[in-house]
């Protein structure tokens, strides 16, 4: 019975660290550093600072991309995402998608 237990706390202790982990410094950096160059209105598109693009090159894509929903979508601009992406040298490959939008192929 006590290995039971201690089993069943261990797998909450991992579950909550891997819950409370993620990409929610990612997610907050993200915000704090290039919230204004990914924002609408979708034009003028502005450079975004170093500071930014530090946060590109370290973030979970992937992780951040997964909790873009629809009402994400309506705040932050997905074109500006994508030419953020691309200006810091972290771009994101033709046909990915980032919540529901999908990255055009190239020259588009």
């Amino acid at each position: 019975m006590v290995k039971l237990l201690l089993g069943f706390m261990l797998v909450l202790a991992v579950a909550g660290t891997t819950l409370a982990g993620g990409c929610d410094g990612d997610r907050e950096d993200m915000i704090r550093e290039c919230k204004k160059y990914e924002m609408f209105p979708a034009e003028p598109k502005i450079p975004p600072s170093a500071a930014c693009c530090a946060v590109w090159q370290k973030a979970d894509i992937p992780c951040l991309c997964k909790r873009v929903t629809k009402e994400v979508e309506k705040v932050w601009c997905m074109e500006k995402v994508l030419y953020v992406s691309n200006y810091c040298k972290r771009p994101f490959k033709p046909g990915y998608k980032c919540g529901s939008f999908t990255v055009p192929p190239l020259g588009q």
